[in-house]
C-alpha cells in the first residue's frame, strides 16, 4: 500500500503521536478544563503541547500524559491547560455591548462586573474605560473581577503594556485619556493608565471548579465567546450556576456566535447577545 500524505507527515513529526494520544488529550483538557476539542484538532493540539515535551525533556506523548494523571497536583497541569486554551481579543470587540453596559451602570452608586475569561486583559479595559466614560470620571465608584483559566495571558493583562498597534485602533480621545505611550526603550508599547490598572482585580478562575472565589453579586457578567468551547452539559451548568450571582436587573453579555436560549430557561435576551435573568420582571436602570 503507498504511503499517504498524512502518514508521510507523521513520519516526519519529531514524537510519535497517535490518535490515542490524541483521545487521551481530549479526555484530560474536558475533565479538567471542561474544553470540549474538535476532533479534527489533532494537529494543533500536537504542535502546541510538542513544545511542552521539549520543555520538561519528555521523549513520548505517553510519557508526558502518564506523568500528568499519577499526579493531579502536578505543575505541568497548569502549563498544559495554558497551551490548549484559545486567546482572541481586541480591545472593544463586539462593540455594541459597551454602550448598553454605558446605559445599564449610569445611575449606579457602584459597579461590581465580572469579566470572566480576560485573555491578555483587553476586554477587562474596555468595561474599565466605558464605566470611566459612563461616570465622567478616571475614578468611578466600580470595580472589575477579571479572570481566566490561562496564567500566561494573565500576566500579560496585569502588566496592562500592549503594542502600539492595538492601541491606535481606538480613538484619538480614549488612546491620550487611558494610555501612557512608551519612550526609549519602551517606544512601540503602551501601558494603560494607573487609574485604569487600579479598577480591575486579575484572578485565575477555573470556570469548571466547584467553587469560585466570588464575594459580591455583579452588575454585569461578560462571558463572550467561553461557551463555544464547552459542550451543551457544561454550558448549561455553568450558566445555572451565573443565575444566583447576577443581581436581579443584571446583565450577562455573550459572544457573537453564542446563543443560550436553548441551553437554558433562568436567562431571557434583553438585547444582541445579552441576557438577563428571566426572573427579572421592569426595565434596568
Amino acid at each position: 500500500m503507498a504511503p499517504t500524505a498524512q502518514n508521510a507527515a507523521d513520519a516526519q513529526k519529531e514524537f510519535a503521536f497517535t490518535r490515542r494520544d490524541f483521545e487521551r488529550i481530549r479526555r484530560l483538557i474536558y475533565e479538567r478544563a471542561g474544553i470540549a476539542l474538535a476532533a479534527g484538532k489533532q494537529e494543533m493540539v500536537y504542535s502546541r503541547l510538542a513544545r511542552r515535551l521539549r520543555a520538561v525533556g519528555v521523549d513520548s506523548f505517553v510519557g508526558y500524559l502518564d506523568a500528568l494523571e499519577s499526579d493531579t497536583g502536578h505543575t505541568e497541569w497548569e502549563a498544559f491547560t495554558n497551551a490548549l486554551t484559545t486567546n482572541l481579543t481586541a480591545f472593544f470587540r463586539e462593540e455594541h455591548h459597551f454602550p448598553l453596559l454605558a446605559e445599564h451602570v449610569r445611575r449606579r452608586e457602584a459597579v461590581q462586573v465580572w469579566c470572566c475569561a480576560a485573555s491578555t486583559g483587553e476586554e477587562a479595559y474596555s468595561i474599565a474605560m466605558t464605566l470611566c466614560e459612563a461616570y465622567g470620571s478616571l475614578t468611578p465608584p466600580a470595580h472589575i473581577l477579571a479572570s481566566d483559566i490561562d496564567t500566561n495571558v494573565l500576566a500579560t493583562a496585569e502588566a496592562g503594556i500592549y503594542p502600539i498597534e492595538r492601541v491606535e485602533r481606538l480613538s484619538p480621545e480614549r488612546q491620550k485619556r487611558f494610555f501612557l505611550k512608551g519612550q526609549g526603550a519602551q517606544h512601540g508599547l503602551a501601558r494603560v493608565r494607573p487609574e485604569l490598572r487600579r479598577m480591575v482585580t486579575f484572578k485565575r478562575i477555573n470556570l469548571m471548579d466547584a467553587s469560585w472565589p466570588l464575594s459580591e453579586p455583579f452588575d454585569a457578567v461578560f462571558c463572550r465567546n467561553v461557551m463555544i468551547y464547552f459542550d451543551k452539559p457544561t454550558q448549561t451548568r455553568i450558566l445555572a450556576r451565573f443565575a444566583p450571582i447576577i443581581k436581579p436587573d443584571g446583565l450577562l453579555f455573550a459572544g457573537h456566535s453564542e446563543n443560550f436560549m436553548y441551553v437554558t430557561d433562568a436567562f431571557s435576551l434583553r438585547a444582541k447577545t445579552v441576557y438577563q435573568l428571566a426572573s427579572f420582571r421592569g426595565d434596568a436602570p
